[in-house]
């Protein structure tokens, strides 16, 4: 097949899950075969990401939402989530019912790249990644996407030597195993005591052990709360603080965009500023954000209002 793929400066992708990885990974073996170069693999959270600027004259972006700024000439975008940007000069390659991992693959396969482990991962990382719950390889699955939550994108990406064959069975996920058969029911059991009201729409789950993404689903499931969207955070060792949403009918990427992030419509994600340093100070500005405190004019027409009530109930 003739190449019709501009030769990047850059690869980019999303830092914060398998998807991701892997999806960068498949981008840069794609390249390799068609320009015999390895262009270097960048990494963002969704918040770092919309702070980049955007140098390069070319580039290939993996698992991050299209918008307005990527619509560049050589910019090629291979994603998944909720977008109303149209493109008039980048290549979008986009399937919401697909894994962004799987629409990069689906483009090395195009290539003449593929092969049985291959196939076996991505078809993991899309099982993982769009939550097929009822498939039975889910939770195999969900031990591939625990092993970039525990031990993060880029430890990953060296202990594989950047070669994503080398993740399949790869022993670590005994470990991972190991922690979601005993961590979990500890840990759900534990979370379930321990959920706090944000806003009348968001509550925070704190989570001590066991899988974050498997205790809150298994939270919302259950009907624990009647929060519609699940908050948890997570404090990186450079002090950011990250905040995962999560909800069952579509509710969490709007409250994800109110902090500038994005993700899909039931599991989305934010970085805070780096003026939250803990993890009470990003309750407290949770809390800010989502309860805003009406402006003294706003109160005083809210009191006016009230009064012009009350009288006309007495006349």
């Amino acid at each position: 097949m003739p190449n019709d793929l501009p030769k990047p400066e850059v690869i980019i992708t999303h830092e914060s899950d398998l998807d991701g990885l892997l999806s960068g990974m498949l981008l840069q073996k794609l390249a390799l075969k068609l320009f015999s170069t390895e262009i270097p693999l960048h990494a963002y959270h969704n918040h770092n990401w919309r702070q980049r600027g955007l140098p390069e004259r070319s580039a290939w972006v993996a698992d991050l939402a299209f918008e307005n700024r990527l619509d560049k000439a050589d910019w090629v975008i291979i994603d998944h989530h909720i977008t109303e940007t149209a493109p008039r000069a980048a290549r979008l390659i986009h399937d919401s019912s697909k894994s962004a991992s799987l629409l990069c693959y689906e483009l090395c396969n195009a290539h003449g790249i593929s092969s049985p482990v291959l196939d076996e991962l991505v078809n993991l990382s899309n099982l993982a990644d769009l939550f097929l719950e009822t498939d039975p390889e889910f939770q195999r699955a969900s031990d591939y996407a625990s092993l970039v939550k525990t031990y993060q994108f880029w430890n990953l990406h060296k202990v594989i030597g950047g070669q994503p064959e080398r993740l399949l069975n790869h022993p670590l996920l005994e470990v991972m195993e190991v922690k979601r058969r005993l961590e979990n029911p500890l840990g759900l059991e534990w979370s379930r005591r321990h959920i706090e009201e944000i806003s009348p729409v968001v509550a925070i789950v704190t989570i001590v052990i066991g899988n974050t993404n498997a205790i809150v689903n298994a939270i919302l499931e259950e009907g624990v709360t009647p929060h519609p969207v699940l908050v948890t955070l997570f404090r990186k060792s450079n002090g950011m603080v990250l905040a995962s949403f999560r909800s069952r009918h579509g509710e969490a990427l709007a409250i994800a965009e109110r902090f500038q992030g994005g993700g899909h419509p039931n599991a989305c994600g934010a970085s805070l500023p780096r003026s939250v340093q803990g993890i009470q100070e990003a309750i407290a500005y949770l809390r800010r954000i989502l309860n805003p405190t009406p402006s003294p004019e706003t109160r005083t027409n809210s009191g006016l209002n009230d009064l012009e009530n009350a009288f006309s109930k007495i006349l």
